[in-house]
């Protein structure tokens, strides 16, 4: 029978954890600034969600809206005000911005110190490193969801399909630190089915709904699927490939609560680095 890797009780135990140690950091409570411009509904649904994660730990979530027309450098100096500020731990600028804004400008101006959600190019290179640094909160997630349920990863050949620099790339480099052996895979990739069968992990970050199919799936592989599409529906075909599997992530209830998770737990990192309770 497969492990179900239950990210809603896994992000429910670290939420317990994460409001005890704000709870130690006294008041006012930390802030964790949001900045979303435009009106994009699924952007504003997720700048909530964090801001009720916010709230059930301890933290003070503080959402910023700007209008679409919002240029450059304006955001550039909403993001040097919160960097001063010293009651923010944390800065996330919702992605995606307008086409108009330069998204990577605006990520690499977040102190790195803030940078909680491992968007800067900076904090980027220095967790590929294996040095200090807040990772992409996704594979942060998953990293602590694989922890949780004792899944080992030395030794183990894992296969990320997806090379975005918000998942696929800075989930590679996570495993790789973790001593795992790691294949990515994506669009150019040939004879993909035949590189998943190889795998003991397959991660599914590739953005295509039920794109991994059972056949692609070794027995006892472990599958984590990062993806998530209108229905319920994520990157692999779960029906079909539950059987095959030793751990599996639901969709929803897995991947997707770690996510948020993770970024509160390395929001609570950053106040408690700046209140000097722990190096940054």
């Amino acid at each position: 029978m497969a492990i179900i890797l239950d990210g809603k009780s896994a992000a429910l135990s670290l939420e317990t954890e994460l409001a005890a140690r704000v709870a130690q950091l006294g008041t006012p409570p930390p802030v964790l600034a949001t900045i979303l411009v435009g009106s994009d509904p699924a952007s504003a649904t997720y700048v909530k969600m964090k801001g009720a994660a916010c709230r059930r730990v301890g933290l003070e979530p503080r959402p910023i809206r700007l209008p679409e027309e919002t240029g450059t450098d304006e955001l550039l100096s909403v993001i040097d005000t919160l960097n001063s500020d010293p009651r923010v731990c944390g800065i996330l600028l919702q992605h995606p911005v307008p086409r108009h804004v330069d998204e990577r400008a605006c990520f690499d101006r977040i102190s790195l110190d803030k940078d909680v959600d491992g968007v800067t190019s900076l904090g980027f290179g220095r967790m590929a490193l294996g040095e200090a640094a807040y990772g992409a909160a996704t594979p942060s997630g998953i990293m602590r969801l694989l922890a949780a349920y004792s899944v080992p990863l030395e030794g183990r050949h894992a296969v990320v399909i997806g090379r975005s620099p918000i998942l696929g790339k800075p989930m590679a480099a996570l495993l790789l630190n973790a001593n795992a052996t790691v294949t990515v895979c994506h669009s150019f990739t040939r004879n993909l089915p035949d590189i998943t069968r190889a795998a003991d992990i397959v991660i599914a970050a590739v953005g295509r709904p039920r794109f991994v199919r059972a056949e692609w799936i070794r027995k006892g592989a472990v599958v984590i699927d990062a993806g998530y599409h209108p229905g319920g529906i994520g990157d692999v075909d779960l029906d079909a490939v539950i059987p095959l599997t030793s751990a599996y992530t639901p969709v929803p209830g897995g991947v997707g609560p770690m996510t948020i998770a993770s970024l509160m737990a390395q929001s609570v990192a950053a106040a408690e680095a700046m209140a000097g309770l722990r190096d940054g």
